[in-house]
C-alpha cells in the first residue's frame, strides 16, 4: 500500500513523515525543505509506504512542487492520502484539502499542532469536522508523537475498506456548480480513460491546466464547449475563473470552521514572534543583525570552536599516520605500496578529514537559526534587496543551502514558480561558497593570513555573493530581462530549536562529508598518487616533476601564469577540484609530500601572498564538483545550457582573479 502524505509548507509534514517512518529526514523551519519526494515504510505496518510530496498551498500547474505533487498523484495512483493541516492556521490549510477531496481517493486529514490549539484556548470538533468533510479528521501533534498511531489506524482503514470521500461538491445550486457538473459530464469518459476523478479534472481544466488538458486527449470541439462554459461562468459571477473556484472553496471551508472550530486566542508564541520581528526585520535594524550574526557564526567556526577541534584532529591523524608509517617500514613493506598508503591514503583524505569539526560546528550554528525559524526572516528581509537583481525572496532560500552545498540548492529551486527566476537562480547558486571549500581556505588562511581569518574568510563569502549580485545585473539586463514573481512566504513564530532536529542535520552533513571523503576523495587521492608516482613508461619516478601528472599539470599551468601561480602542482589541483573541492587540499598534500598539520608551511614554496589571494578567488568562482554540474544538467534538461555554464563560470573566475592579482601588484 502506498500512501500520499501531502500539505502546506510548514505544517509539521516533514515532522509527521519522520514519525510515521522513523526516517532521518531533516526538518526545516522555512517554506520549500522537501523539494523531491521521499519514500519511506511506516513502523509497524507490513507492505505500508509513504510517499512525502513537496509543501504545497493548492494543486495548480504553476511551480514545480504542485506539479510534482499532482503528477505522482495522478500517474503515482497512490491507495490512499494523508492530508496534514495546520490546526493553529485551518482555514488556509483546508483549501487543499477540499482540491484532494476531489481526486476520490480514500483519505484521512491529521491536524496537527493540536497541542498549541489546546495551549491556547482553542478547540476543535474533530467528529463535526470529518462529518463535514466526508473523511476521518484525526488530532495529532507530530513533534511530540501523539495520535500518530490513531492515524495510522484510520489509514489503513479507509485504504482496505476503499473509503472514498463522502463530499465532493462544495457549492449550492448556482453558477460554478453548473460550469463544474457541465464539464465534468462533458470529459467523464476521458477522465475515466485516465483514472482520474472528472471532478478534479474539470476544476482543473476551468483553472486552466495544459497538461491535464493533453492528458486527456480532449479535441478541439471539447475544449471550446468548456470554454464557452466558463466564460459564461465568469459573465454570471463577475469574477474569473480563479476567482470563482476559490471564491466557492473559501465560502465552504467558513462553513466548516464556523461549525467546528472555537478560535484560540493570539498565541504566546506569536506575541512573542511579533516583538522580536521588530529587531530583526526592522527597517534599520534588519540587515546590522543579519551581518552581526554571520560574523559571530564565522567567528566561533573559524577562530574559537571549529579551528581547535580540527587542529587536534589534525595533530591526531598525523600521529596515526607516523604509528602506521613507522609499521610498514618495520614490517618491509615494499617502499611503492608503502607510498600509496601513507602518501596517497592517509596524505590525502586526512588532510580532507581533519576539516570535519569546521563543517560540524558551522551547520551546527546554521541549523539552530534555521530551526528558530530566523532564516525565514532572513529570506523576508532579502527581497527587496534581491528584486533589484532581478529575483524575489524566494530565491534566497535555495542561494542560503548553497553555502552548505550547490547540489540540493540548485534542486531547491524547482520551489520557484516563475521559470525565469528558477534559471536564474541556479545560475547564481554556485557563486555562493559551499563548504566543500572551507578546507581550501583554512589552510591558506593559515599558511598567509592567521591573525585575520574570520576576516579573510567572511571577505571571501561576501566576495562570492557580490559577484553573484554583479552576474545577475548582467543577466537581468540580457538573457533574462523581466520582472520576478511576486513573493509571498509565511513567517513562521520563533520556536526554540529541536536538538534532534539539529543532530540530525549535523549527522547528515557529517556522514556525507565522510563518505564523500572516503569516496570520491579517497580515489581521487590514489589517482593523483599514481599519476605522480609513475613516468609515461610507468616506471616510478625519483623526482615527481618528471611524473605524468606533472606532464598534465605543464600543459595547463601556462593557463594560470597571469594570476600568479604557475607551478604544474597548483594547475593539477585545480583539476581534480572538479571532482571535489576537497581534493584540491588533498592534491597539494600528496604533492608536496607534507603531511595535514604542516601543509600550511609548506604553501609558501608555491604562493606569495598576493597570488594566494588571487587562487582563493578562482576557487571561489570557478565550476563546481562535478554532481553539481550533473544537477545543472538535470534541472536545466540542456547539455549545452551546462557547458554555457560551466565555461561562463570559469571565464568569471579567471577574469576576477586576474583583475585581483593586477590591481594588487599596485599596492605591493
Amino acid at each position: 500500500m502506498i500512501f500520499a502524505l501531502a500539505g502546506n509548507q510548514n505544517s509539521g509534514k516533514t515532522t509527521l513523515f519522520n514519525a510515521l517512518t522513523g526516517s532521518n529526514q531533516h526538518v526545516g523551519n522555512f517554506p520549500g525543505v522537501t523539494v523531491e519526494q521521499k519514500t519511506g515504510e511506516i513502523r509497524g505496518v507490513k507492505d505500508a509506504q509513504v510517499v512525502d510530496l513537496p509543501g504545497i498551498y493548492s494543486i495548480r500547474p504553476y511551480t514545480q512542487e504542485e506539479i510534482v505533487s499532482r503528477d505522482f498523484i495522478i500517474d503515482g495512483k497512490p491507495d490512499g492520502i494523508i492530508n496534514i493541516v495546520d490546526a493553529t492556521n485551518i482555514e488556509r490549510n483546508l483549501y487543499l484539502t477540499l482540491q484532494l477531496l476531489e481526486l476520490k481517493i480514500p483519505m484521512v486529514v491529521a491536524l496537527n499542532m493540536m497541542d498549541e490549539v489546546r495551549d491556547n484556548g482553542g478547540s476543535i470538533n474533530v467528529h463535526e469536522m470529518s462529518q463535514q468533510l466526508g473523511v476521518p479528521v484525526v488530532p495529532i501533534s507530530a513533534s511530540k508523537n501523539e495520535g500518530v498511531s490513531e492515524l495510522v489506524n484510520q489509514a489503513m482503514h479507509v485504504v482496505k475498506k476503499r473509503v472514498i470521500p463522502a463530499v465532493q461538491d462544495f457549492c449550492p445550486d448556482g453558477p460554478v456548480h453548473r460550469c463544474i457538473h457541465a464539464v465534468a459530464l462533458l470529459i467523464e469518459d476521458h477522465a475515466r480513460a485516465i483514472g482520474v476523478s472528472a471532478r478534479f479534472c474539470a476544476t482543473k481544466l476551468i483553472e486552466g491546466d495544459p497538461s491535464l488538458s493533453a492528458r486527456l486527449e480532449l479535441d478541439q470541439n471539447e475544449l471550446e464547449l468548456i470554454e464557452h462554459s466558463v466564460l459564461e461562468m465568469e459573465h454570471e459571477t463577475g469574477f474569473d475563473r480563479n476567482e470563482a473556484l476559490a471564491d466557492m472553496r473559501y465560502t465552504f471551508i467558513e462553513g466548516v470552521v464556523d461549525a467546528s472550530v472555537v478560535k484560540s486566542q493570539e498565541s504566546k508564541e506569536h506575541k512573542r514572534s511579533v516583538n522580536i520581528d521588530k529587531i530583526l526585520t526592522g527597517k534599520y535594524t534588519a540587515m546590522p543583525v543579519f551581518f552581526g550574526v554571520m560574523f559571530l557564526v564565522f567567528w566561533l567556526t573559524f577562530n574559537v570552536i571549529g579551528s581547535t577541534l580540527s587542529d587536534l584532529l589534525s595533530v591526531g591523524i598525523d600521529a596515526l599516520t607516523a604509528l602506521v608509517d613507522q609499521g610498514l617500514t618495520a614490517f618491509g613493506i615494499n617502499h611503492v605500496v608503502q607510498s600509496l598508503v601513507i602518501d596517497g591514503v592517509f596524505a590525502g583524505v586526512g588532510s580532507v578529514l581533519s576539516f570535519l569539526p569546521i563543517v560540524v560546528t558551522l551547520f551546527f550554528f546554521l541549523s539552530i537559526l534555521e530551526d528558530t525559524g530566523y532564516m525565514a526572516r532572513v529570506a523576508f528581509v532579502m527581497d527587496r534587496m534581491l528584486r533589484k537583481i532581478g529575483l524575489s525572496g524566494r530565491s534566497f532560500v535555495p542561494m542560503l543551502i548553497g553555502f552548505g552545498c550547490s547540489v540540493p540548492a540548485i534542486m531547491a529551486t524547482r520551489t520557484l514558480a516563475s521559470d525565469r527566476d528558477r534559471k536564474m537562480t541556479i545560475l547564481l547558486t554556485p557563486f555562493m561558497s559551499c563548504t566543500a571549500k572551507i578546507p581550501i581556505y583554512a589552510v591558506f588562511c593559515a599558511a598567509f593570513f592567521a591573525k585575520y581569518q574570520a576576516l579573510v574568510m567572511i571577505g571571501l563569502y561576501a566576495s562570492g555573493i557580490i559577484i553573484g549580485i554583479l552576474v545577475a545585473l548582467l543577466l537581468k539586463g540580457t538573457a533574462f530581462r523581466g520582472q520576478p514573481v511576486p513573493f509571498v512566504m509565511e513567517l513562521p513564530n520563533y520556536r526554540i530549536p529541536s536538538l534532534k532536529n539539529v543532530f540530525l542535520l549535523l549527522w547528515e552533513k557529517a556522514k556525507d562529508f565522510l563518505e564523500r571523503a572516503f569516496t570520491i576523495i579517497l580515489l581521487a587521492s590514489v589517482a593523483i598518487w599514481f599519476l605522480q608516482t609513475f613516468d609515461f613508461r610507468l616506471n616510478v619516478v625519483t623526482d615527481s616533476a618528471n611524473s605524468l601528472l606533472a606532464m598534465i599539470g605543464r600543459g595547463l599551468a601556462p593557463v594560470f601564469r597571469p594570476l600568479g601561480f604557475a607551478d604544474w602542482r597548483v594547475a593539477t589541483s585545480l583539476i581534480t577540484g572538479l571532482i571535489a573541492k576537497e581534493a584540491v587540499v588533498s592534491t597539494l598534500s600528496v604533492l608536496l609530500g607534507t603531511g595535514v598539520a604542516q601543509l600550511h608551511l609548506a604553501l609558501p614554496s608555491l604562493f606569495t601572498m598576493l597570488s594566494a589571494v588571487s587562487f582563493l578567488l578562482f576557487t571561489l568562482l570557478y565550476t563546481p564538483c562535478i554532481a553539481a554540474v550533473a544537477t545543472i544538467r538535470k534541472e536545466l534538461k540542456s547539455g549545452w545550457a551546462t557547458l554555457g555554464v560551466v565555461i561562463m563560470q570559469c571565464v568569471i573566475a579567471w577574469v576576477v582573479a586576474y583583475a585581483a592579482y593586477l590591481i594588487g601588484g599596485l599596492f605591493v
